[in-house]
């Protein structure tokens, strides 16, 4: 009996050493791993703004409404001087409509300063403008020059959107003429 007593105290003994062992074995595997790091997208992602912004002046160029707005986020506004704020690119294609029928019309744009958030979800563009167009009631055309803010926000996919976009002119177009 005593035999069989040891033998079994030795077994009981030996299995809580492995239990012990393989926690041991464990706690010291993840010990020595270290946590990983968030991957640095900044590059990437003003790369891929810096891109948008190149595409988004050709479709300004080739005056093709619905790729214009395809910029903007469902949510996005859109403020220029003196307008009211425009929200979601179904209204700023409103905006744009007059602008793309208008054989006159043109705008350059082009960023000066990019940059993104830590976070790598928003980000924004600063720049230049210079739009041409014809004055309503007067058939002149008028040249606008001034600057801009594009704000972005990641979307879910990972692509850029403009959520925020501010135009301030520096030389406003002139008052239309009441008479005409």
């Amino acid at each position: 009996m005593k035999f069989r007593a040891l033998v079994t105290g030795f077994l009981r003994h030996k299995r809580i050493h492995c239990v012990l062992a393989a926690a041991a074995s464990l706690m010291f595997a993840t010990a020595c791993v270290r946590p990983s790091r968030p991957v640095d997208t900044q590059a990437a992602d003003r790369k891929a703004i810096e891109d948008d912004q190149a595409q988004w002046l050709a479709d300004f160029h080739s005056r093709d409404v619905g790729r214009i707005v395809s910029h903007y986020s469902d949510d996005a506004v859109v403020i220029e001087t003196g307008g009211p704020p425009v929200k979601g690119p179904q209204e700023a294609k409103k905006l744009y409509t007059a602008a793309a029928a208008d054989p006159a019309s043109s705008l350059d744009f082009a960023p000066i300063d990019i940059a993104i958030a830590a976070s790598g979800d928003i980000g924004y563009v600063r720049g230049y403008f210079k739009a041409i167009n014809t004055v309503p009631n007067t058939g002149r055309t008028a040249e606008e020059k001034g600057t801009y803010i594009s704000i972005y926000k990641k979307q879910a996919n990972g692509t850029w959107k403009v959520a925020v976009d501010i135009g301030s002119a520096e030389t406003p177009l002139p008052p239309q003429d009441a008479g005409q």
